[in-house]
């Protein structure tokens, strides 16, 4: 606990990758108090240069000073290892007061840390991001939040340090099923989008034309205007964008949610089919909207296989 009850509370930030390096620096523009930074990749910590973060050396210093913690890593696996495991957060003598997830991991795992911590006496949100990587930059994010009111009020003055748009969604996991719901939605639509593209092309009407007249209407979408319009129209997918491989992990753990729920989620379980025909077939590792490649070579690969 911070000695001063009235003193900003020292923030700790794990993980600076392509989200959370954006995320970190905004944290250390625009709070008051002490920002302490931990990242296993040296080069990751370019994302804080000339801002007031501190790198630390370990998880185990970054428990010993930090009051909250922030963490951005690539899953549920990491969650768990970096809050519960051998020098992780909460195991040195001292632990933070709380840990907030911005991570997309599974609901079942976002409990789960959030059960094991409050035994050891840590507060525990699981707070997932939407937006780009330019929003990110801008700290315009949208974040989605699981905790309890009290905790949501504790946490949600620095979450705005990262977002425009903080919602509490519910107890905690609550955070990561509209994530996942908002990511299967975009998914999909950029199948559908992708799909109609095609389609109008074919039919005789540029892509651009296309794209303009139906933003005029009721099809207009975010992603009619974003990865539409970006991506699509340019035939423009780059590498260290979102790949196809991390829209897979997404829609798996939608899948997991809705098995879990009794829900039959055939329109995802169709998304899934064409993005690991995407992965497969040249665009590993490229921005996930090259998926409008698979279909328009076809789409067989992605409607047969159930890889």
């Amino acid at each position: 606990m911070t000695a001063n009850s009235n003193a900003a509370p020292v923030i700790g930030f794990v993980g600076l990758g392509v989200m959370g390096g954006p995320m970190c620096r905004n944290v250390a523009l625009k709070h008051a108090g002490p920002v302490l930074a931990f990242d296993s990749n040296d080069a990751a910590f370019d994302a804080v240069k000339e801002t007031k973060a501190r790198r630390v050396a370990s998880l185990a210093e970054l428990a010993a000073e930090a009051d909250i913690v922030l963490l951005s890593l690539p899953g549920g696996p990491a969650v768990e290892a970096v809050c519960l495991g051998a020098g992780g957060l909460a195991g040195g003598a001292r632990k933070p007061e709380v840990i907030v997830d911005l991570s997309t991991t599974t609901v079942a795992s976002a409990r789960a840390v959030g059960e094991r911590l409050a035994a050891q006496g840590v507060a525990f949100a699981d707070a997932p991001v939407a937006r780009t990587r330019e929003a990110a930059q801008r700290g315009e994010l949208s974040i989605m939040v699981g905790a309890s009111a009290e905790l949501f009020a504790r946490i949600e003055p620095l979450l705005r340090y990262m977002a425009s748009d903080v919602t509490l969604c519910g107890a905690v996991g609550c955070g990561q099923v509209v994530k996942l719901i908002n990511n299967a939605l975009v998914f999909e639509n950029t199948v559908a989008l992708a799909e109609m593209m095609v389609l109008g092309e074919r039919a005789g009407v540029a892509p651009g034309t296309l794209l303009d007249a139906v933003s005029k209407g009721s099809g207009d979408s975010f992603v009619l205007r974003n990865h539409g319009r970006k991506a699509m129209l340019p035939r423009d997918f780059p590498e260290k964008s979102f790949p196809p491989e991390y829209v897979l992990k997404d829609i798996g753990y939608v899948l997991e949610l809705a098995s879990s729920t009794g829900v039959d989620a055939q329109v995802t379980e169709l998304a899934q089919r064409y993005y690991s025909a995407t992965a497969r077939n040249g665009f590993s590792g490229r921005y996930f909207p090259a998926v409008i490649e698979v279909i328009d070579n076809g789409g067989r690969t992605a409607t047969s296989a159930k890889g």
